[in-house]
């Protein structure tokens, strides 16, 4: 049991910091922009292809610079000449626009590395146990994973709060027409923004494509999620995606862990196995069986209790 609950937690702690990786870019995104980019997850793919790339050609750690920096540039010129356009015409257009850009890249995707998952390895220098115990291995290539995340995590709270881009950025959100009097560009901060945030995304996509693997379908697997992390933690709020990222990252992991039914549970919370022969067949499910809408009955429950979301300020 003791061994469960350990790697349960540390796989929990990764996961969990991997949708704040991807979800921290959409929530840039949205506190500055007010824009729900349906893309996003787009960007997190086309990271990990990138990366498969140019790791053939140059080896990991180099595209672990270069693929973000690339994904973070295409999505500057999606906003400067895509998203810019659009934005007169209202949240719809916007939302329409950037749907329509995700399964645009999508299809280029399938076009340039067809359909097939490929097969981006681990790098050979993280390709080891960490350390094990209870029997069981811990890979260090997941420690590598958490440790990338906590230093995004890091950077990003200390660049909004300890420097000058960093207060243009926030005040760019509440008081746009004052910074720009003040002689700062703030369209341009919005594209700079805009490129952050997609490459924040492929940095996601860069260290968890040899994990979670690199296929087509890889932005449909997360991307609903990370709008579920979004909304939880409350539209625009950076602490709110920290928090709810490691609280359904660390739930999801703890029910696939589970080995039991469903009415084990429910008996175990007091309702009775007979309470209901509608039933009968839910009570076999196993919680693991449940364990991929769990973040959506979260969803359900915090909208229910607190619409703004845990940490938000606006209306979802």
């Amino acid at each position: 049991m003791e061994q469960i609950v350990l790697f349960s937690i540390l796989n929990g702690l990764v996961f969990g910091m991997l949708l704040f990786m991807l979800s921290s870019g959409l929530t840039l995104i949205f506190g500055m922009m007010g824009v729900l980019n349906f893309a996003h997850a787009s960007f997190y793919m086309l990271g990990a292809y990138f990366a498969y790339t140019l790791a053939s050609r140059v080896g990991f750690w180099p595209a672990l610079v270069l693929a973000p920096v690339l994904v973070g540039l295409l999505g500057a010129l999606v906003e400067r000449h895509g998203l810019r356009r659009v934005h007169r015409f209202g949240h719809v257009a916007e939302l329409i626009f950037t749907f329509g850009v995700a399964i645009v890249i999508e299809e280029l995707v399938q076009l340039v590395w067809g359909r097939p998952a490929k097969s981006y390895q681990v790098p050979a220098a993280l390709d080891f146990p960490l350390f094990h115990l209870f029997g069981s291995a811990f890979p260090a290539y997941k420690a590598f994973m958490l440790l990338v995340s906590v230093a995004i995590f890091v950077f990003i709270f200390a660049i909004l709060t300890r420097t000058r881009a960093g207060l243009i950025i926030q005040a760019s959100l509440t008081h746009p027409g004052m910074v720009a009097m003040l002689g700062h560009n703030v369209p341009r901060v919005f594209m700079i923004v805009f490129g952050i945030g997609c490459a924040l995304a492929a940095v996601a996509g860069v260290i968890a494509g040899p994990v979670l693997g690199t296929f087509p379908g890889m932005a449909q697997v997360l991307g609903s999620v990370v709008f579920v992390v979004v909304v939880v933690g409350g539209l625009g709020s950076l602490s709110g995606a920290f928090v709810a990222s490691l609280l359904i990252g660390t739930l999801q992991t703890f029910a696939v862990a589970l080995n039991v039914s469903v009415g084990n549970v429910l008996m175990a919370v007091g309702v009775p196995a007979a309470a209901s022969a509608a039933l009968h067949d839910v009570w076999k499910v196993t919680v693991a069986q449940v364990a991929p809408i769990l973040p959506y009955l979260l969803l359900v429950l915090v909208l229910m209790i607190r619409p703004t979301g845990l940490f938000g300020t606006r209306e979802t």
